[in-house]
């Protein structure tokens, strides 16, 4: 298999257990593993294609750990641009229902350049919704045909608004189908092997949208198919209200009583997870992933990320949809983690290389993988570059690792998917951008207006 060496990294950023920061550092690559990582002055081995990345900084691909990608679809709708969480979703509830599975395909690609361009390499996706045909099948197509590394999270929805749950009637599923598909979708997709591409995910929404029966009956399903579980919870102050109002406990008591913690579990946002809740995640090995653009655009809050990474609680970051944050830049997102953690508790919150972490190593944990998030011997060859001698970073060269966070986000020079070059000189090899973006916004505007 081919061999790809990447040398004279101005550091190359490994994120490996002792953390090694390598100046002048290269890293080899061979078929879709990392063979071997070398700092200056080391004897080089011969490559089929060697890059020179002097000027730059090398790491682990970023990972994504949450997003609904069709929502790339209705960015900056009016309608929904000044909403809290709950009313947001009712804004935007009636357009996704005309959602058709071109849309789907078309906005998870256009999703996944997004990501791709920002340095990330490794994604979630949460799809709950399914009118009109679309399946999670059109989302794993789009992935494949990218490049990207997936895990395809079936969403399901079946408590609608005459059962007391926030979603019109329309929208929602039957519950015996819904596990019918899962259990369809994992044994047509989900692959546990070392460097696997694509894994399947069981997702029913959120506590305000499904049954107990299908939280209880779906984590079941989860563990004797050995996949993981993933849902949104403690989102807001509403989100809240609705779990003790509705079932009489907190939402993290609902998680752990239902069978939703473990290291094969991982929760959006938790942005009002209480004491309580950070110490049942901690003891179980629950995850979180953080969003902190979304949790601002939807004035949902300050999650305690601080809080839950000193009780030992696995956090990884999230975007999420592209109609909560517009936008999808994992560096920018990993920037603003930073950020708003000291807006809520101070300058020493959380560090350049402790917010970079929770977009590698961090992710990694939360996904339940082991063979991604840092750049070691045997790991997934999945490699970032990022350009440090521009504009952007003019000035900013007396510590380039944390100049990746604490200067604007730029993008990726180069990436690398599983041992191949996706990003090369800053262009997307795997899609037509131009082509996808035009036909992307011919689709949200059928989608929009109706």
């Amino acid at each position: 298999m081919a061999r790809l060496l990447l040398k004279n990294a101005h550091v190359l950023l490994t994120m490996d257990d002792q953390r090694r920061e390598l100046a002048g550092g290269s890293v080899l690559v061979d078929g879709n593993r990392i063979a071997s990582v070398h700092a200056a002055g080391e004897a080089l081995p011969a490559a089929d294609e060697v890059m020179e990345c002097a000027g730059q900084v090398v790491m682990p691909g970023l990972i994504n750990t949450h997003h609904h990608m069709y929502q790339s679809l209705t960015r900056a709708v009016p309608a929904a641009q000044d909403a809290d969480l709950f009313n947001w979703l009712k804004a935007l509830y009636p357009i996704w229902a005309r959602l058709t599975p071109e849309m789907i395909h078309v906005s998870t690609q256009t999703a996944m350049a997004e990501l791709m361009l920002s340095g990330c390499t490794t994604s979630s996706d949460h799809l709950y919704i399914y009118p009109n045909g679309c399946r999670l099948d059109h989302s794993i197509a789009a992935a494949d045909g990218i490049g990207m590394r997936f895990h395809a999270a079936r969403g399901a929805m079946s408590v609608g608004e005459s059962k007391g749950g926030l979603p019109p009637d329309g929208v929602v599923e039957d519950e015996r189908a819904i596990l019918k598909d899962m259990q369809r979708l994992v044994e047509t997709y989900h692959d546990p092997s070392e460097c696997s591409m694509c894994r399947v995910v069981l997702a029913p929404c959120s506590p305000f949208s499904v049954s107990t029966d299908l939280m209880r009956e779906s984590a079941a399903m989860a563990r004797s198919l050995g996949v993981s579980l993933h849902t949104h919870l403690a989102e807001n102050d509403d989100d809240v209200a609705y779990s003790l109002e509705r079932f009489g406990c907190t939402p993290a008591q609902y998680a752990e009583e239902l069978g939703w913690t473990g290291p094969d579990a991982w929760h959006a946002h938790c942005v009002k997870l209480d004491d309580d809740g950070i110490h049942r995640f901690a003891r179980t090995g629950t995850g979180v992933a953080h969003c902190p653009c979304s949790n601002m655009r939807l004035a949902s809050g300050i999650a305690p990320i601080g809080r839950m990474r000193a009780a030992g609680v696995n956090v990884g970051l999230g975007v999420d949809g592209s109609a909560s944050n517009d936008g999808a830049h994992m560096l920018g997102e990993a920037r603003q983690a930073l950020l708003l953690q000291r807006v809520g508790f101070g300058p020493a919150a959380l560090t350049a290389r402790a917010a970079l972490e929770l977009a590698t190593r961090g992710g990694a944990r939360v996904l339940n993988r082991s063979d991604i998030g840092h750049l070691a011997p045997g790991m997934a060859a999945d490699i970032v570059c990022f350009d440090i001698g521009g504009l952007d970073h003019a000035g900013a060269l007396h510590d380039p690792v944390a100049a990746l966070i604490f200067a604007a986000p730029v993008r990726v020079t180069t990436s690398i998917i599983n041992g191949k070059v996706v990003v090369r000189d800053r262009e997307l090899q795997t899609a037509n951008v131009g082509k996808l973006v035009a036909r992307h916004n011919a689709l949200a505007q059928i989608l929009v207006n109706g």
